[in-house]
């Protein structure tokens, strides 16, 4: 979820900032999280213009499921993390302690798996949430990325982070 420039195949606003969403092939590769003013590129084709309208969908209805082809790249471990994330429904959280147990790990290692998530939003690392809280996002404990995370669980009608 790195901010680096690359070839996006589309940018758009949010209500958080902008989304910039990375393609490969015909399947979601990456979602980047922008700042507010960055400039809005339209999706490159047919296969990015669904992506891209998929997300909008879910900003305007937080129960919206998502039917995307996705290409995510990371250890088998994240993979499995990554799987188990897309089975929480929206609206509910499961602590990382849960999601650890359910998969034989650690609340650490569902975190470092969580951080390390190229599609956020789509691939829901945000209904992840600490025992004591609602843990971080993207890596960060506390600013612009928590205000985002928030900001996604109020959205879906999970009312335990106001």
């Amino acid at each position: 979820m790195s901010q680096q420039h690359r070839e996006f195949q589309a940018i758009f606003p949010v209500p958080f900032g902008a989304l910039g969403v990375v393609m490969r092939g015909k399947t979601l590769h990456q979602i980047d999280f922008l700042p507010q003013n960055t400039s809005s590129k339209p999706p490159s084709d047919d296969v990015t213009r669904n992506v891209v309208s998929q997300i909008q969908h879910y900003l305007v209805d937080g129960k919206r499921l998502f039917t995307l082809p996705l290409q995510l790249h990371g250890t088998d471990f994240q993979q499995k993390v990554w799987i188990e994330l897309q089975t929480i429904p929206s609206g509910e959280v499961r602590t990382y302690g849960e999601v650890a147990k359910r998969l034989n790990s650690s609340p650490r290692a569902v975190g470092n798996a969580c951080r390390a998530n190229p599609c956020p939003v789509v691939v829901p690392c945000h209904r992840v949430v600490g025992a004591n809280g609602i843990g971080g996002f993207s890596g960060k404990r506390e600013g612009g990325p928590l205000a985002i995370k928030r900001w996604l669980l109020n959205h879906e009608g999970w009312s335990g982070c106001n």
